[in-house]
């Protein structure tokens, strides 16, 4: 009898099983047939705002790449030159970037301390600062410097704002996160000898949780480098508004535009290679060298 009963349970949830595998597989089928129908419908309206202009225009997609290759191939002599040309270009879109990092990630450790549970200074407003840094990283840097160029003027100022603004939010979350990982005894210790709330933060957590905010505001970096590049295209300075006024002039000007890219591309490879050093000295020390 008992092993009777033993195989009825192994029937039941043998079955239970199959029945929850068939459930999954269904919900899975009807969120992919609904991504597909979603997909599907949003590049049918795309290309009618577009007026249906992609399916003519897909052909000669590589057309305006061949150009632009072949008038810098033709002109490759005058390379050098125009990399002294931009240089200094480049070195301003370089210092948006590590200057907009750098603001934001101060701003961020202390919203981050701010809205961490155990951590906070007024425990009431943590949901406050956490929806500000949702708001602070939901706006794109495009509007926020759009918004300030009309207010200040073109520059590399707008930029900066723009990029530190966002950063801000997006690495107040992941430091906030860092954060609930950190052992409470250093900052109870401190507390029990009448250190303040900034003395706390500053030696009881902050030597915790270091590495980890280096290494996140070192991949920041890599992603203001390509924002404040972008941001050049509206006015903000920097190598993007170089290749924003070589791509305008057009022919002529393409061996320019063939030079400013294969710069910033070798600056973000540059960049990538460097930080990504960094951020595994920094998460996994000498150790990840010694096993290699």
């Amino acid at each position: 009898m008992a092993e009777l009963s033993s195989d009825g349970r192994l029937a039941d949830i043998r079955e239970d099983y199959l029945a929850l595998t068939r459930r999954k597989r269904l919900y899975s089928g009807i969120l992919l047939s609904l991504f597909v129908a979603l997909m599907a419908s949003g590049f049918m309206i795309a290309d009618a705002r577009n007026a249906g202009g992609f399916w003519d225009g897909i052909a000669n997609v590589f057309v305006f790449p061949k150009i632009v290759f072949a008038e810098a191939w033709e002109k490759r002599a005058e390379l050098p030159a125009h990399v002294v040309e931009y240089f200094p270009a480049l070195l301003e879109t370089i210092n948006i970037a590590a200057v907009s990092t750098l603001i934001g990630t101060l701003i961020a450790v202390v919203l981050s301390m701010l809205s961490t549970r155990g951590l906070a200074r007024w425990p009431r407003l943590i949901p406050l600062f956490r929806r500000l840094m949702d708001v602070m990283r939901a706006v794109p840097e495009i509007v926020i410097a759009l918004i300030l160029i009309f207010v200040l003027g073109g520059g590399p100022v707008p930029a900066m704002i723009a990029i530190a603004f966002h950063t801000s939010g997006a690495l107040g979350k992941l430091f906030s996160e860092v954060n609930e990982n950190a052992s409470l005894k250093p900052v109870e210790g401190l507390a029990s000898v009448g250190a303040s709330w900034s003395q706390r933060m500053a030696l009881g957590v902050v030597p915790q949780v270091s590495p980890n905010y280096l290494s996140y505001a070192l991949l920041r970096f890599e992603i203001n480098i390509r924002a404040s590049a972008i941001l050049g295209f509206v006015g903000a300075g920097g190598i993007g508004y170089e290749l924003k006024n070589a791509m305008t002039w057009g022919a002529g000007k393409y061996d320019d535009s063939a030079a400013i890219f294969l710069m910033l591309f070798l600056t973000i490879v540059a960049v990538d290679q460097v930080s990504s050093v960094v951020r595994n000295r920094l998460a996994h020390g000498r150790a990840s060298e010694m096993l290699a």
